[in-house]
């Protein structure tokens, strides 16, 4: 029985949303062609990986870009969606621009919440409420795998990948929060299972 296997974590491609510097959060706003490509990009950087199942978001965004980087791996015959990696509630501000909230309650606030790991948006969520969830999601996730003795991709979003990256590469609060993280880029990390320890690297 194999005891070490493999998680591929990537973000969906850009939206209209973003291109538009809008918050979307748990608001659908689908992929732009250029959304297109970064979930090709992720494609070619999962070619040669075997991936026996995968996980979205209920967005369609989360979806869209799984479908396009899965291109190729009919090995993956697991599919299954699981919200505790879905984006951060945006609250109030959802569809409305950056610049709308800036204007409104100044660059200090908009800092504060855009960037403070422990403000909670209006109606919405802190980092610290996603990272509650996503750590759940970390834990079920790793019992999922020793169990079907699976690779998995997972298709996620912005702020809950920063909080997987924080729970499972042991970062701090402060350096979470800096990070920009790319529409085209795979995450990859190694999952051991040593009695009843799991070991967790970024590869």
């Amino acid at each position: 029985m194999a005891n070490k296997f493999y998680i591929y974590l990537f973000r969906h491609g850009r939206t209209f949303d973003n291109i538009q510097s809008r918050f979307s959060g748990w608001r659908d706003s689908k992929l732009t062609p250029s959304g297109f490509d970064d979930a090709k990009i992720v494609g070619i950087r999962l070619k040669n990986k075997k991936i026996q199942a995968a996980i979205h978001t209920s967005l369609s965004r989360s979806k869209q870009t799984l479908k396009v980087a899965l291109v190729g791996h009919s090995e993956c015959k697991t599919l299954f969606q699981d919200d505790k990696m879905i984006e951060r509630s945006y609250g109030k501000f959802a569809g409305q621009t950056h610049l709308a909230i800036v204007k409104k309650f100044g660059a200090k606030q908009y800092d504060e919440w855009h960037r403070g790991f422990n403000e909670r948006i209006p109606k919405g969520e802190s980092f610290a409420d996603v990272e509650k969830r996503v750590g759940k999601f970390v834990t079920n996730l790793a019992t999922y795998i020793k169990k079907n003795q699976v690779n998995v991709a997972i298709s996620a979003h912005g702020n809950s990948i920063r909080l997987f990256r924080k729970i499972v590469e042991k970062k701090t609060e402060k350096e979470c929060v800096t990070w920009e993280i790319a529409y085209d880029k795979v995450f990859s990390y190694s999952i051991e299972f040593k009695g009843k320890q799991v070991i967790i690297k970024a590869i």
